[in-house]
């Protein structure tokens, strides 16, 4: 099974937010319709190949979000299914014997925001573009109450899947949506966290203004995104790709995306950190084995993209709402 729909029923009434059910469920069974990707069954096949085994040991508060598994466990068969599911991009992950090297080491980016934020003890969080939720286990370790994903890319969700057959995941839902698909109304989160995702909209202020209007008054955004350098307050838009994305629409420096949260009407607006992504952080490994960064970066200047823009940097920031 890709998606627990009790799971959700249960966590939205946590909330206070059953209402959301009659709206969210339809676009959820319509997003894991065969008929909306074509690998849905094979995922779903890898996933009911993982063997069912105890588990010990949860780790979600270190760098590699891990569970030891009985050692009955089948370690062929077992990575078998789980390559079933590849790219592997956001982790890394530690099943047992199996050691998911993902593209990204997204506990590099978690330790530059960790104990810098305000405390996710007992938070209710709402987590835009989570992937397969290895940063929703990281807030739990946390201790956050309870994390809600959005994610339209399905086979992230697959892969959440697979990872909650293993991992405790009785306070994280990961839903196949877009923020812009969650009903309106309803200010019930205590932090926000849009990271990898602001770039990739559209219009980012309407991007902001839908992350407030989901926070409690005196709730916390933290967003992490691509930057440009520079001090004056200002935007471009690529003409065509950046660092060889086709989905980059506006790239602020830090200034100028300072200003756009102020005019959503977020407060106390604060930079905690701004550095460049590496080849280290974000690469090709054998769970994911198309290109990465290095393929983006100019291969005789790695300050610039093969565009000639400046090479990857992004900043994150925490605010609050109104």
């Amino acid at each position: 099974m890709i998606f627990d729909s009790d799971k959700l029923a249960r966590l939205l009434s946590e909330l206070d937010l059953d209402a959301w059910r009659t709206e969210l469920e339809p676009l959820v069974s319509a997003r894991l319709s065969p008929r909306a990707h074509g690998n849905l069954d094979a995922w779903e096949d890898a996933i009911n190949q993982l063997q069912a085994v105890d588990t010990h040991n949860a780790e979600m508060n270190a760098a590699s979000v891990g569970v030891e598994l009985d050692p009955t466990l089948d370690e062929d068969s077992f990575e078998a299914a789980l390559r079933q599911l590849m790219p592997w991009r956001k982790g890394p992950f530690r099943l047992g014997p199996v050691e998911i090297d993902t593209e990204w080491r997204c506990d590099m980016k978690w330790a530059r925001l960790d104990h810098k934020i305000s405390s996710l003890e007992g938070r209710h969080v709402l987590d835009i573009g989570c992937g397969n939720g290895y940063y929703a286990y990281r807030m739990i370790g946390a201790g956050a109450r309870l994390v809600f994903g959005l994610d339209p890319t399905l086979l992230f969700v697959a892969q959440f899947a697979a990872l909650s057959r293993y991992l405790p995941s009785e306070q994280i839902s990961v839903l196949p949506l877009r923020l812009e698909e969650l009903p309106a109304g309803r200010s019930v989160f205590d932090t926000a966290f849009s990271m990898g995702v602001l770039y990739h909209q559209r219009s980012p202020l309407d991007h902001l203004r839908q992350i407030r209007s989901h926070l409690r008054p005196g709730g916390e955004l933290v967003l992490e995104t691509l930057i440009l350098p520079g001090d004056e307050p200002m935007a471009r838009t690529p003409q065509d790709r950046y660092a060889r994305m086709r989905n980059v629409w506006l790239l602020p420096t830090v200034p100028e995306l300072r200003v756009w949260m102020s005019r959503c009407g977020f407060r106390d607006i604060e930079t905690i950190d701004v550095t460049g992504t590496t080849t280290d952080e974000q690469r090709s490994t054998d769970w994911m084995t198309f290109e990465s960064l290095r393929e983006a970066l100019d291969p005789d200047d790695s300050s610039r993209t093969v565009e000639g823009w400046p090479a990857p940097q992004r900043a994150i920031l925490k605010a609050l709402a109104p």
